[in-house]
């Protein structure tokens, strides 16, 4: 399968998503991988892990236009970046779908979800009441869905583990659009960040992207 939705975002920031339709051996073809990368492939083994981590791998060389071995590592806060590329970069999955976000000046934070009605039973473990008291009756699901990948993508983009959605991270009240855009504040200690966070709705998935 070939990349499924691109976006540029603007001069040097785009994410892509890639439909996973392969086998895990003919996503492990197209990808170069040292002896550490190989035996942690083997330990996932097969299933919808070992696909995602393949997937995004095999996307993220396709974003970079290269054949050459890329060195992708994860910090102590599990935040992925590139070791020898000048590249901002975040991935997520969901499902059958990949997706990888890259910017060249800024921090970048992506996330894709399924959008599925069980979102509504834990609405109340992600959002405050106040923010829970702007989401409408029309596109209710969707808009639980935006505020979610919102959340995740500025926590991806602020690559700080300890980062709470529901007490860290608050969205704005925002009427739902597709696409749209929400205001997003991070506060954590002296640390507070204005972050304008667009989304849409792919399919029955829905994205959430951000650039720091």
């Amino acid at each position: 399968m070939a990349i499924a939705y691109r976006q540029r975002v603007d001069e040097d920031t785009e994410f892509a998503l890639w439909k996973i339709e392969e086998q895990a051996e003919d996503l492990y073809n197209q990808l170069q991988l040292n002896n550490d990368e190989k035996a942690f492939v083997e330990n996932i083994s097969n299933g919808k892990r070992h696909l995602h981590w393949l997937g995004t791998r095999v996307l993220l060389r396709k974003m970079l236009r290269t054949d050459e071995y890329i060195d992708c590592k994860v910090d102590e806060h599990g935040k992925p970046y590139l070791v020898s590329l000048p590249y901002h970069i975040s991935l997520s999955h969901s499902f059958d779908y990949a997706a990888v976000m890259i910017s060249k000046k800024s921090p970048v934070g992506i996330d894709i979800e399924q959008v599925k009605e069980k979102v509504e039973r834990i609405a109340a473990r992600f959002l405050l009441p106040k923010e829970l008291a702007f989401i409408g009756t029309n596109n209710r699901i969707q808009q639980l869905y935006a505020c979610w990948c919102a959340k995740e993508a500025v926590y991806k983009c602020n690559g700080q583990k300890e980062v709470s959605f529901m007490d860290d991270i608050l969205i704005n009240p925002f009427e739902f659009t597709e696409p749209g855009q929400v205001n997003a504040i991070l506060t954590k200690g002296d640390t507070k960040i204005d972050y304008t966070v667009g989304y849409l709705q792919y399919e029955d998935y829905m994205i959430g992207y951000v650039k720091g």
